[in-house]
């Protein structure tokens, strides 16, 4: 275990994401289902240089109250990978992501599994990606695997920095 461990450019990469940001969303709900939208806000701080804590609260669709939710990343260099977890507060599952930033050094495809959208009871796999358009703005997409398994998104959401 490295107790004094040295901040690498992976770990620099995830202080771009530090601020203050807002963001809009939209999510597709399923065939013959009209995309729902959201807004909201997050906070992302730095712990150290090593690791970061995004935490955010969105509208849900139809008036039904606030989201909120938290994300950790940190970059693990014994696994070459970037290493986090993602919870909120309308589920009872916690995603935990691995994922390796692509060539560009802009988008950070994130691998997780978690409960299936479309059959109860089974476990889904899943890829958030983070995207830095600029300084001031990224994306995050959310995907799974279509029948022909080629990525599917099932989500986009724009942050702005404030």
């Amino acid at each position: 275990m490295d107790c004094n461990a040295k901040s690498q450019h992976q770990h620099e990469w995830l202080q771009k994401l530090v601020g203050e940001w807002t963001f809009e969303s939209e999510a597709d709900m399923g065939q013959d289902q009209p995309k729902i939208k959201s807004t909201g806000a997050e906070t992302v701080r730095a712990l150290g240089d090593l690791w970061i804590i995004c935490e955010g609260q969105g509208e849900m669709p139809d008036n039904a109250g606030t989201m909120s939710m938290r994300m950790t990343l940190g970059y693990d260099p014994a696994r070459e990978r970037f290493v986090g977890n993602w919870v909120c507060s309308v589920m009872t599952s916690m995603f935990v992501y691995e994922g390796q930033l692509e060539e560009g050094g802009k988008i950070l495809p994130l691998n997780t599994e978690g409960p299936s959208f479309f059959e109860e009871g089974k476990l889904a796999t899943y890829q958030d990606v983070i995207e830095i358009v600029d300084e001031n703005t990224r994306l995050l997409r959310s995907r799974t695997p279509g029948q022909d398994g080629e990525w599917v998104e099932f989500m986009v959401a724009r942050y702005t920095r404030k």
